[in-house]
């Protein structure tokens, strides 16, 4: 029987691993603690800023109300009416007719003719212009005119319903002519072109079959 016997006065024992351990944990606690209060400070700091940021505009907002109502209310009643009459000969100012004739002969087949085009109603959305047509065309195909109602559903320049179709004449051959409602979106590269007035254009430009 084999038995051990411990002579020393003080039996063996690491006594300073467990107190690292502690100091360790603690040190990095610590520094987490440290962190986390940090980036709390920053981001309230950062709130803060942007909430000001927010506050300042919200007052230039008000600013420029106020003003823009001021304005408005030293207009006389007869000044007030004209304003949209301005801003409606703005928007005609921009249209370009040379732009629209241009882009009518790049969509149009070739055994369809316009014979007449007048224009309705221009205005501004965003950076194009926008303008309400009444337009003839004269085609001997019913289909071609299917045909080229669906392709300017997809090239997003024009965009017409049919209004009427009466059998005619167009240079001397039998054919149908459409009446059609058109909604033309200038290209915007396009839209601030200035290259013909358009004050006539309310009472329609006849072009010849």
């Amino acid at each position: 029987m084999n038995n051990s016997l411990n002579l020393a006065s003080k039996p063996f024992s690491n006594r300073i691993l467990p107190w690292a351990l502690t100091v360790i944990i603690l040190f990095v606690s610590l520094i987490g603690l440290l962190i986390v209060v940090q980036l709390m400070t920053s981001t309230r700091r950062e709130t803060a800023l942007v909430q000001g940021q927010i506050t300042q505009l919200k007052q230039r907002e008000h600013s420029m109300l106020d003003a823009a109502q001021q304005v408005k209310q030293s207009f006389t009643p007869e000044q007030q009416q004209a304003i949209p009459a301005a801003h409606e000969l703005v928007d005609r100012k921009a249209f370009s007719w040379s732009r629209l004739l241009a882009d009518l002969e790049q969509s149009l087949p070739a055994n369809v003719k316009v014979s007449r085009i007048a224009v309705r109603d221009v205005s501004r959305q965003g950076d194009q212009t926008v303008a309400q047509l009444d337009m003839a065309v004269f085609t001997k195909n019913p289909s071609t005119m299917s045909d080229m109602l669906t392709a300017w559903e997809g090239n997003g320049v024009f965009r017409a319903e049919i209004r009427t179709q009466n059998l005619a004449k167009g240079r001397g051959e039998a054919g149908t002519e459409y009446e059609l409602a058109v909604i033309y979106r200038a290209p915007s590269s396009y839209s601030s072109e200035n290259v013909a007035e358009v004050e006539a254009s309310s009472k329609g430009s006849e072009v010849p079959r």
